[in-house]
C-alpha cells in the first residue's frame, strides 16, 4: 500500500454461483460464509502477490499483477490461472491461519479439512516435499488457534535455518488445576524433509515450548496470562537474536485482563536445547526425561552445525525420529525477561487484542512504542519507562479510535490508516508538549511538532524519559496560548456538568471554586472528565478552575463562569413558550406541576436562547442583580472540590 487517498484499485474475485449453491447445501452461510473471503496475501517477487480465499469454503489461490513499481498504479488478478488452496488457507473464514513464504515454499498455519478438525504446520509449492505436522496426535497440536510465524536463522550456517511458530492451543491436563489453554512457541528446520520409515512427509524436527507470562500480586497470588493472542517480532543489528513481544490475556469471561511480555531468543533457543518433557509415574505427571538422547539430538537440523555429515532428514535414525514422535514437548517453560511482563492491564472494561512495535528515536534517547488495539475498536499508543532497576513505568501516550509512518488497521468493518504521530493534539504550549513524554514528537519553539533526530534546531524540546516541563520550557511557558473563560448556565434546581479533561491520561485534577462564604459543595459528583453539580441554587455561581498537575507542574485547564438562572423566570418563560403551541396536547396533572419532579430542562434552542437574552438584558440595565446572580467581591472564598 501506498497512499489509502488515492482512488482505490479495487479487484472482484468473488465465489461461483455454482460453488455458493454447493456450499449452502451443506448448511453454511446462515452468517454468510458461502463467500470468497480473502486470507493470505504474501510477496511473490517484485512483480506479483499470492493470494488465497477460503472460496465459500473451497479454498482457492491466484496471483495479483501488482507493476514493477509503484507509479505503475497497477492491481488485478493474472487472468487464467487459479491453483488449490487446501493446505494453504483456511476453509473457515473465521479460523485463524498464519502463512509465509520463503524461497518459493509456502509454510502455513492452517486447518486443512471442512470441518475444521485438522490444524496442521504445512509446507506446500516449491521444489521441496509437501510435509506436515502428525495428523490427529494430541501431543503433537491439540485444537492449536496459529498466531504468528516467522524465518529466523540459527547461526550463520544456513543449514541450521528454523521456522519459528507461535500458537495457543488447549491443555491436555484438565484437572483443573492447570490452565486450560497455554501459550506456545514451536519451531522446525526449514531442510526438514521427513522421515525415511517412520514419520514419512511428516516434520522430524518439530518441537514445542509454553510461553510463560504472569504477575506476582501484592498478596502472593501469580496471575497468569495464558491466551497468546498476538506476536510482534522487533528486528535487531543481529538477525539472528530479534525480540519477541508476545502479547497474552485471561482465560475466561469472569477476569478481564491483558499483559505483554518480551522473550529474547537466547532464551527460546536455551528451553529448545534443555530437557525433554515426559509423561511418566502412577500420576502419569509431566517430569523431565532422564534416559538416554538418541543422536542426531532430536529437533536439529540435518547438515547444519552439529550434524555436517547428515545431508538429509530421511538419514536420521530410527531412534531419533520416534523419539520425537512422542517428545515433541521440552521440559522447561520460556520465561519473559526480567521474569515479569512490560505491560499488564487489569481492571478495565476491555481487552488488548493486536500489538505492534516501532523503535523511536529522541533527544534521550531510543524508546519502543506500543501501539496495542482494544476489543472495543480503539488504539492505544503506550511507551514503557524505567522508573527504577526493579519498576517500570506504563505511559498510554493516547487513544485514539479508528508505509510512510503510518499504521494501518484492519477490523471486520474495513481498514483505516493511523498516523503514528499526531502532535496538534498536545496543544500548542511548550509544557503540554514537554508532559506528552511522545517520543515522535517535540516542541520546535513555537508548536509541538513531528521530532526528526536530524534536525539540528536548538530550540527543540523534548524530554520522553522525566516528562519535566519546568527543565524544558523556560521561557516557552508564557508563549503558551491563552486560556479563555467560558460562560455556562444553569437553572436553579437542575444539574449542570463542568467538563475538564486534560491532555495527558498521567493528569491528576484539582477543582477551584470562586465563591461567597466558606459552605462546603455537597452536590459535587467527581468523574474522570469533569464534576456534576447537583440540584443547583444561586450560591453555586462563581468561577470554577480545573487545575491539572503533573510531574509538579501545575497549570489550569479550564476556567468556567457558572451562571444560574432563575427557576421561577425560566418557568414563566417556557410556559409561555408552552401556551403558544397547539392547545390540543394535554398533560396529566403529575407532569404539569413540575415541582414534584426533578428538575431538569429539555427546552428548545430558541427558548434557551431567549431566556439567557432576557437575564443578560435585565440585569445590564437595571443596575443590580434582579436574576440574583451573585457578583464576586475581593472577599470571595476558594474552595478546593
Amino acid at each position: 500500500m501506498h497512499n489509502v487517498n488515492k482512488e482505490p484499485l479495487i479487484i472482484h474475485w468473488p465465489a461461483s454461483a455454482k460453488r455458493k449453491g454447493e456450499c449452502q447445501m451443506t448448511g453454511k452461510g446462515k452468517q454468510g460464509e458461502c463467500a470468497n473471503f480473502v486470507r493470505l496475501i504474501e510477496p511473490w517477487n517484485r512483480t506479483h502477490l499470492y493470494t488465497c480465499g477460503t472460496g465459500a469454503y473451497q479454498p482457492i489461490c491466484t496471483f495479483i499483477n501488482r507493476g514493477w513499481r509503484a507509479e505503475d498504479y497497477l492491481f488485478r488478478l493474472v487472468p487464467g490461472y487459479v491453483d488449490s488452496g487446501k493446505g494453504k488457507c483456511s476453509y473457515d473464514p473465521k479460523q485463524e491461519s498464519v502463512a509465509t513464504l520463503i524461497n518459493g515454499n509456502l509454510y502455513a498455519g492452517v486447518h486443512i479439512d471442512f470441518m475444521s478438525t485438522d490444524a496442521t504446520l504445512f509446507r506446500t509449492m516449491g521444489g521441496r516435499t509437501a510435509i506436515r505436522t502428525e495428523q490427529y496426535d494430541s501431543r503433537w497440536l491439540n485444537e492449536p488457534v496459529f498466531v504468528q510465524i516467522q524465518q529466523i536463522p540459527d547461526s550463520a550456517e544456513r543449514n541450521d535455518d528454523k521456522l519459528y511458530i507461535f500458537f495457543r492451543e488447549k491443555s491436555l491436563d484438565s484437572n483443573g488445576a492447570s490452565p486450560s489453554v497455554l501459550g506456545r512457541v514451536g519451531r522446525v528446520c526449514l531442510n526438514d524433509e521427513g522421515g525415511q520409515k517412520s514419520l514419512v512427509n511428516r516434520w522430524t524436527t518439530f518441537l514445542k515450548a509454553r510461553l510463560i507470562c504472569s504477575v506476582i500480586g501484592e498478596d502472593g497470588v501469580e496471575t497468569r496470562f495464558d491466551e497468546l493472542r498476538d506476536v510482534f517480532i522487533q528486528p535487531t543489528q543481529d538477525e539472528r537474536n530479534p525480540m519477541v513481544y508476545a502479547l497474552f490475556t485471561t482465560a475466561g469471561s469472569v477476569f478481564k485482563g491483558s499483559a505483554v511480555c518480551v522473550y529474547s531468543m537466547s532464551d527460546i533457543r536455551n528451553v529448545f536445547n534443555g530437557p525433554f518433557a515426559h509423561k511418566h509415574g502412577h500420576n502419569y505427571q509431566w517430569t523431565e526425561y532422564t534416559g538416554k538422547i538418541p543422536y542426531p539430538r532430536p529437533g536439529t537440523c540435518p547438515g547444519g552445525t552439529f550434524t555436517p555429515g547428515i545431508r538429509s532428514s530421511k538419514n536420521f535414525s530410527d531412534e531419533a525420529v520416534n523419539f520425537i514422535r512422542a517428545h515433541p514437548l521440552m521440559f522447561h517453560q520460556v520465561y519473559p525477561i526480567h521474569r515479569r511482563p512490560l505491560v499488564v492491564r487489569t481492571g478495565v472494561d476491555y481487552r488488548y487484542t493486536s500489538l505492534v512495535v516501532d523503535q523511536v528515536d529522541a533527544v534521550d534517547g531510543r524508546y519502543e512504542v506500543l501501539f496495542l488495539g482494544t476489543d472495543r475498536g480503539t488504539v492505544q499508543k503506550v511507551i514503557v519507562l524505567p522508573k527504577d532497576p526493579t519498576t517500570m513505568e506504563v505511559l498510554i501516550l493516547e487513544e485514539v479510535e479508528v508505509f510512510r509512518q503510518q499504521l494501518y488497521v484492519s477490523s471486520d468493518a474495513g481498514l483505516t490508516q493511523v498516523s503514528l504521530h499526531r502532535c496538534g493534539v498536545y496543544g500548542r504550549a511548550c509544557s503540554d508538549c514537554c508532559l506528552a513524554r511522545d517520543p515522535y514528537c517535540a516542541w520546535d519553539g513555537e508548536s509541538c511538532s513531528a521530532f526528526t533526530p536530524s534536525t539540528k534546531r536548538r530550540s527543540r524540546r523534548q524530554d520522553v524519559k522525566h516528562g519535566d516541563p519546568l527543565r524544558q520550557c523556560r521561557g516557552f511557558n508564557a508563549k503558551g496560548e491563552r486560556l479563555k473563560e467560558t460562560v455556562q448556565f444553569g437553572v436553579e434546581g437542575s444539574s449542570t456538568f463542568l467538563e475538564c479533561q486534560p491532555r495527558s491520561p498521567q493528569a491528576t485534577v484539582k477543582w477551584l471554586f470562586q465563591r461567597e462564604g466558606k459552605r462546603k459543595l455537597v452536590r459535587v459528583l467527581k468523574t474522570n472528565h469533569g464534576i456534576l453539580l447537583k440540584s443547583l441554587n444561586q450560591s453555586d455561581a462563581g468561577l470554577y478552575h480545573c487545575l491539572a498537575t503533573e510531574n509538579n507542574f501545575k497549570h489550569t485547564v479550564a476556567r468556567v463562569a457558572l451562571r444560574i438562572l432563575d427557576r421561577d423566570i425560566v418557568l414563566a418563560l417556557t410556559a409561555h413558550d408552552e401556551d403558544e403551541e397547539p392547545k390540543t396536547r394535554h398533560l396529566p396533572h403529575s407532569q404539569q406541576t413540575l415541582s414534584s419532579t426533578p428538575f431538569v430542562y429539555l427546552i428548545s434552542t430558541s427558548c434557551y436562547c431567549f431566556v439567557v437574552w432576557c437575564m443578560t438584558l435585565i440585569w445590564l440595565t437595571s443596575g443590580c442583580c434582579c436574576m440574583r446572580f451573585r457578583k464576586h467581591q475581593h472577599h470571595n472564598q476558594h474552595l478546593q472540590l
